[in-house]
C-alpha cells in the first residue's frame, strides 16, 4: 500500500499554506504545490508564494517551474506531480499536496485521463477569443455543456477554449473528462472553511498587502524582463493581479482601479473554487480559525490512516 497524500485544498486566502507548513512539520513531510500560478517563475507576490525563508525549512516542490510566456498545461502538471508525490512517498515521508486550482488537485490525486489538442483548433479558438472576449465562446459552452460552462468563470478565456476544443476533438461535452472521483491513492483531502464575510476581508486585506509588498514592480519585471514578457504568456497574462496590474502598465486603468478589479475578481474566483471543492464528497471540512486548525486536521489525518489499515 503506498504511503497516503494528504491534500489541503479550499479557496484563496483560507490559509492552505500556513496549515501545509504545520501538517508537514508534523508528520515529517513535504509540500507539492497545486497552485497553477505558482508554477511560474517570477510571479511571487501576486500568487501568494512562500518565500524560501517562510517555507520554515519544509521541503517544496513544482514552484517555478514554467516560463510566464508558456501556456499553462494539467496533464504536464499531472505528469510532474504524479512523480514528485511518488518521489517523496518512496522516501518514506508525507506528500502534502495543496492548492486551491481544483483541476490540478484532481489532476494529481484520480484517475483522469486529458485529451490531446489540436494546434490548428486551439489557435483559431484563440484567435476567435481575442476577436469576440471570452463571454460569446462561454454562451457557446454553455449551449454544448451545461455542466462545464456552470463550472468556468465567464471570463476565462483559457479554459473556455480548451473545453470547448475538447468537445470538438471528442464529441463529447469536456465535463466527461472529469469521471467519478477515484483516487489512485490512498488521500485525504482537508478543505478549509472560511464564513464568506471573513473570507471577503482577508481577500481584500491580501489584496492590499501584495500592492504594499511591490506587486506593480513585479509586473512591471515580468512584462519587460524576459523575450515578449508577461503580455505572451497566454495562461499568466490572465492572472488575477497580474492582468489587473498590466492595463495600469498600458495606461487603461488607474492603479485604485486595477486594486478595485482585483478584489472583485478574486472574490468571484473564490467564490467557483468553493463550488468546485464542494461537489466532492471525499473532502473533510474544517472551519479556517486564526491560526489554523493543525491539532483538528491531524485528527481527521490518524482517523483515515487507522480506518485504512
Amino acid at each position: 500500500m503506498p504511503e497516503p497524500l494528504i491534500a489541503i485544498v479550499g479557496p484563496t486566502a483560507a490559509g492552505k499554506s500556513e496549515l501545509s507548513l504545520r501538517v508537514a512539520g508534523a508528520l515529517d513531510g513535504e509540500v507539492v504545490n497545486a497552485d497553477s500560478m505558482q508554477l511560474y517563475r517570477g510571479m511571487d507576490i501576486g500568487t501568494g508564494k512562500l518565500t524560501p525563508g517562510q517555507q520554515a525549512g519544509i521541503r517544496h516542490h513544482l514552484l517555478d517551474v514554467w516560463d510566464v510566456t508558456e501556456p499553462a498545461s494539467v496533464s504536464e502538471y499531472q505528469r510532474l506531480a504524479r512523480a514528485v508525490i511518488a518521489d517523496i512517498a518512496a522516501r518514506g515521508r508525507t506528500p502534502v499536496l495543496v492548492g486551491g486550482s481544483g483541476l490540478y488537485v484532481r489532476a494529481a490525486i484520480d484517475n483522469l485521463d486529458f485529451p490531446g489538442t489540436d494546434p490548428a483548433l486551439r489557435a483559431r479558438l484563440e484567435d476567435e477569443l481575442a476577436a469576440t472576449g471570452p463571454a460569446v465562446l462561454h454562451a457557446r459552452l454553455a449551449s454544448l455543456d451545461p455542466a462545464a460552462a456552470a463550472a468556468i468563470l465567464p471570463g476565462n478565456g483559457r479554459r473556455i477554449v480548451r473545453a470547448l476544443e475538447v468537445i470538438e476533438l471528442s464529441g463529447r461535452p469536456f465535463s466527461a473528462t472529469l469521471p467519478a472521483y477515484h483516487a489512485i491513492r490512498p488521500t485525504v483531502q482537508i478543505g478549509l472553511d472560511v464564513p464568506r464575510p471573513e473570507l471577503d476581508r482577508r481577500i481584500a486585506d491580501r489584496v492590499r498587502q501584495m500592492w504594499a509588498d511591490g506587486l506593480v514592480d513585479e509586473v512591471r519585471r515580468l512584462a519587460d524582463g524576459v523575450p515578449g514578457g508577461l503580455r505572451a504568456g497566454r495562461t499568466a497574462s490572465r492572472a488575477l493581479g497580474y492582468a489587473q496590474v498590466l492595463r495600469v502598465l498600458d495606461g487603461e486603468w488607474t492603479e485604485r482601479q486595477a486594486k478595485e478589479e482585483t478584489v472583485r475578481a478574486t472574490r468571484r474566483f473564490a467564490r467557483r473554487q468553493e463550488s468546485w471543492f464542494r461537489r466532492d464528497p471525499r473532502v473533510r471540512w474544517l472551519p479556517a480559525a486564526d491560526p489554523v486548525p493543525t491539532a483538528t486536521a491531524l485528527a481527521v489525518i490518524r482517523e483515515f490512516a487507522a480506518s485504512d489499515d
